[in-house]
């Protein structure tokens, strides 16, 4: 069998389907393969998301069930336990329930006219006088969806990614995560998400709770060494701080997730083909965050191909724009979050602690209290500068870096 659509879109994720939903707005024909039988399930990430992020894509306020939270505060704890608490003039993000989330976009897509497959397995791609036009899909049977361009949201699979020529994610950057729903949590305020940091139970990355109500939350890690699944159980029942309030919580699902903390890829399109996401890294280096990201470089990828298919031109030189578009608008706070990230890399449990510590002398939260966004964090950096307290607290960790003798 063989479909034709004007672009095919592999993954029905958040990114593929603002793709879809934003392309089927410009009139383009749209047929968008996703794996699973169900959108949204399994659910990839806790859900956590900017306020502000979300109201300038359109998105807030969610409708119905969606956002499970709402958060003012947050509180950081050092790896020994030194508490950094934190409060807004005004609740600064959200944790959404992400299967409700990502089935309310591509109903969005699919009312506007996008036409979806699920339970479809995008294997290879159709490619013909060096671009592509297609992708073999798997279901009961195999079959081909033809087209003039492809739009690749498959995640971090980087399956499709690899056979249009394009250099995946660094392996070497990658954490793995995992996030559980839990009751029976205690002594938690509602209102505030609680961030643990510290090599003995998320090497390489941290550990949250994120609140959802009546006893509920999100409970989870990042790790670049050692089982995600045993951390989180060392975490849970071991955690001087963590134990108290979790050890005799009861997990009602687990997920596992991949996270890509080394910037976009070099290249995120070809000859007919165009990435975005999660399978172009289009992630924040320092929180691990995508789907804010993401949707906002899938809504230059859908403008971009609009364009190659109205011109007819799906060449990677055509293609190219969008990849220095989303650099224009991502570029500079990729940059500072990389260093960022490099120099929490760096940092022992030790300096950590002290880094904490002389945030809390400072009060350094009084300097951020009126906080709004969280994504665009070289941006919010420089706003943050005009506090001396701030200052003090970048010069400590440029000099705890330093020390290190790493080049930046």
């Amino acid at each position: 069998m063989e479909n034709f659509s004007d672009v095919i879109i592999i993954g029905g994720g958040p990114c593929g389907s603002y793709s879809a939903w934003n392309l089927v707005k410009k009139s383009v024909n749209v047929t968008v393969l996703e794996e699973h039988n169900e959108i949204g399930v399994p659910c990839h990430c806790a859900g956590h998301l900017s306020i502000n992020s979300l109201k300038n894509l359109g998105f807030y306020p969610l409708p119905g069930k969606i956002v499970e939270n709402v958060f003012s505060g947050a509180k950081i704890y050092s790896p020994s336990g030194i508490e950094l608490p934190l409060r807004f003039t005004a609740p600064v993000t959200c944790t959404v329930n992400r299967s409700l989330f990502d089935k309310h976009i591509a109903q969005l897509a699919e009312k506007a006219g996008a036409h979806y497959c699920l339970g479809t397995r995008a294997e290879m791609l159709i490619t013909d006088n060096g671009y592509v036009k297609g992708v073999v899909a798997k279901r009961n049977h195999k079959t081909k969806f033809l087209g003039k361009a492809v739009l690749d949201a498959e995640g971090t699979a980087s399956k499709i990614l690899r056979q249009a020529g394009l250099a995946p994610p660094a392996k070497g950057k990658f954490v793995y995560g995992v996030n559980a729903e839990v009751e029976n949590v205690k002594d938690i305020e509602n209102d505030t998400v609680e961030v643990f940091l510290g090599r003995k139970y998320a090497p390489g990355f941290y550990a949250w709770i994120i609140p959802k109500g009546q006893g509920q939350a999100k409970v989870g890690l990042g790790t670049k060494t050692g089982n995600p699944k045993m951390l989180l159980q060392k975490f849970m029942q071991k955690h001087p701080i963590a134990s108290r309030k979790l050890q005799e919580a009861k997990i009602l699902r687990e997920i596992y997730h991949t996270i890509s903390l080394g910037g976009p890829i070099p290249e995120t399109y070809s000859n007919g083909f165009i990435t975005v996401g999660d399978a172009a890294s289009q992630v924040k280096p320092t929180t691990g965050g995508g789907v804010i990201f993401g949707l906002n470089c899938a809504t230059i990828a859908a403008d971009v191909v609009s364009k190659a298919i109205k011109n007819n031109n799906t060449s990677a030189q055509f293609l190219s724009t969008y990849q220095q578009r989303f650099t224009k608008l991502l570029g500079f706070d990729m940059k500072i979050m990389l260093k960022i990230r490099r120099v929490l890399d760096k940092m022992s449990d030790e300096k950590l602690d002290e880094f904490v510590r002389l945030c809390r002398k400072l009060h350094v939260e009084n300097a951020i209290k009126n906080l709004e966004e969280i994504d665009f964090q070289g941006k919010t950096l420089l706003n943050a500068l005009q506090s001396p307290k701030t200052i003090a607290s970048l010069a400590y960790l440029l000099i705890a870096y330093l020390k290190q003798q790493v080049k930046i």
